[in-house]
C-alpha cells in the first residue's frame, strides 16, 4: 500500500518511537519500521511528534487590537471590557477579518490547528459575528475554528443580547456562551446560566460560559452551571471557563463543589496567562494570582484544559499564540512540576482540549492526519524549551515548516 505522507523515526509523547503513515487525510498506521512507499517521506530524526495544539478559549474578534482606542492603564478585567465596548464602535468587519487571519497564520505556525473563539454578539452591527464566520470559512480545512455566541455585556444586562445569541446561532455560530458574573445581580446571573443551558439543550449544542471570572469567593455560578447541566441533560457538553473565584473560595465549600462538577461532567478551562494578570488587582499583599484550583479539579476527575484567552487586546498586551507558553505558565502557577503532572500539562493543550471541542485528533489509526513535529525529544523537553515547530501537518498536508535558529558560541572558557 502506498501512503500520501510517511513520517519516520518520530518520538511520541509517551516516549515510544514510531513511524506514522497518512492517506486521505487520516492516520493509517502508527508503528515502528513502516516500509511501504509514500508520495512524501519525512525523517523526524528522533524528534517529538505531537497531536496538534488546541486552544479551547480565545477571543479572536479582539486579537491584536492592543492600544485601540487606548491602553488599559489599570490592567483590570473591567477596564478591558470598557475599552472593548469603545473599540466595537470603531472597528469594521474588514479590520476584524484582517487581524483574525493574521493571528490564525501565526497560530498555525505554532502548531495550533483548532481554536474555540468566543465572539461578542452584543455588537449591534454584528460585525464581530459576520467577520469570524468569514474567517472560519477561509481557514476551513487547515484550522478548525469553533465559535461561541458570547454576550460580552451580559445576557440580561445588555438589551437584546439574548435575542442576539439566538441570531448568532441561526447564522451558524457553534456554541452557546454567557457571562453570568457580569449580570447586575447574582439572581440575574443564575437566570442567565439557566437560559443558556436550556437554549443549548433545545438546539443540541454545547455550552461554554465565562464563569466566576472574579476574585469574589461568593461568585458561585459554577454551582448553578453544574446543576443546570444535569437538569438539561448536557453532561459532557458544558464548560465553565476561567472559574477564578474558586481560587478564593473556602475549602469547605470547594469540597462540596468539586463532586458536583464531576457528577455533571462539566469541563473546566482556566487561562493561566490572563487569569494571573487580571486577578488580584485590588489586593495589596498577599496578592492573589487568581487561577482556579487545577490540581484539585484534576484529582476530582474533572476534564481540565488550558486556554490562551487573549493576545494583544484590551485585556492583555502580550501573547504569541504559543500554547506551550500557556502550559509552561500553567504548570508553574498550579505547582504541577512532577514528571506525571508536567505530562498532564502537555495533554491540557493537545489531547484534552481536542476532546472538549469534539475533534478527532490524536496519534492513532483512524484519527485525522493532523500533527506537529517539534525540535524536542519529549513532552517535558518541549514544555521546558518551547522549541520550534519543525513541521505542522493538517489533514495530511504540510501547512508550515520552521527552520530552527542556531547559536554559534564565540566565548572562550
Amino acid at each position: 500500500m502506498a501512503f500520501d505522507l510517511l513520517l519516520k523515526n518520530g518520538v511520541l509523547p509517551d516516549g515510544c518511537r514510531a513511524d506514522i503513515a497518512m492517506s486521505d487525510g487520516f492516520i493509517q498506521a502508527v508503528e515502528p519500521g513502516i516500509t511501504a512507499e509514500a508520495a512524501e517521506v519525512i525523517d523526524a530524526g528522533g524528534k517529538l511528534v505531537s497531536p496538534p495544539f488546541v486552544d479551547a478559549h480565545f477571543h479572536m474578534d479582539a486579537t491584536q487590537s492592543y492600544g485601540q482606542p487606548r491602553v488599559n492603564q489599570s490592567g483590570t478585567l473591567l477596564e478591558g471590557i470598557v475599552l472593548w465596548s469603545e473599540l466595537k464602535q470603531l472597528q469594521s468587519r474588514e479590520d476584524i477579518v484582517a487581524r483574525a487571519l493574521k493571528y490564525c497564520r501565526e497560530a498555525i505556525g505554532k502548531g495550533v490547528l483548532a481554536i474555540r473563539s468566543h465572539v461578542d454578539v452584543t455588537d449591534e452591527s454584528f460585525n464581530t459575528v459576520e467577520a469570524l464566520l468569514e474567517v472560519r470559512d477561509r481557514v476551513r480545512g487547515v484550522l478548525d475554528l469553533q465559535l461561541v455566541a458570547f454576550p460580552q455585556d451580559g445576557w440580561f444586562r445588555s438589551e437584546g443580547a439574548d435575542a442576539n445569541v439566538v441570531r448568532a446561532l441561526d447564522a451558524g455560530v457553534d456554541v452557546v456562551g454567557g457571562i453570568p458574573h457580569f449580570e447586575r445581580t447574582m439572581a440575574d446571573g443564575a437566570a442567565a446560566v439557566r437560559a443558556a443551558c436550556e437554549l443549548a439543550a433545545d438546539r443540541g449544542l454545547m455550552v461554554d460560559l465565562h464563569c466566576d471570572e472574579s476574585d469574589d469567593p461568593l461568585s458561585r455560578h459554577i454551582e448553578t452551571l453544574a446543576s443546570e447541566t444535569i437538569r438539561c441533560g448536557l453532561q459532557g457538553r458544558a464548560t465553565g471557563s476561567h472559574l477564578t473565584s474558586m481560587h478564593s473560595m473556602d475549602n469547605y465549600y470547594v469540597a462540596k463543589l468539586l463532586p458536583l462538577i464531576t457528577e455533571a461532567r462539566v469541563n473546566a478551562i482556566p487561562n493561566p496567562l490572563i487569569n494571573i494578570t487580571l486577578q488580584g488587582r485590588m489586593d495589596s499583599y498577599p496578592k492573589r494570582r487568581g487561577m482556579t484550583r487545577v490540581p484539585e479539579l484534576l484529582a476530582a476527575g474533572v476534564t481540565v484544559a488550558f486556554g490562551q484567552d487573549c493576545v494583544q487586546d484590551p485585556w492583555y498586551p502580550l501573547g504569541s499564540g504559543d500554547m506551550l507558553d500557556v502550559a509552561h505558565m500553567g504548570l508553574h502557577v498550579a505547582h504541577m512540576t512532577s514528571p506525571d503532572a508536567m505530562r498532564t500539562a502537555f495533554d491540557m493543550v493537545t489531547r484534552t482540549p481536542a476532546g472538549i471541542l469534539g475533534l478527532n485528533f490524536g496519534l492513532e489509526p483512524g484519527k485525522r492526519a493532523s500533527l506537529v513535529l517539534l525540535d524536542a525529544t519529549s513532552a517535558i523537553d518541549a514544555l521546558r524549551l518551547r522549541p520550534a515547530r519543525l513541521l505542522v501537518v493538517s489533514n495530511g498536508c504540510v501547512v508550515a515548516r520552521t527552520t530552527p535558529s542556531t547559536t554559534e558560541m564565540t566565548a572562550d572558557f
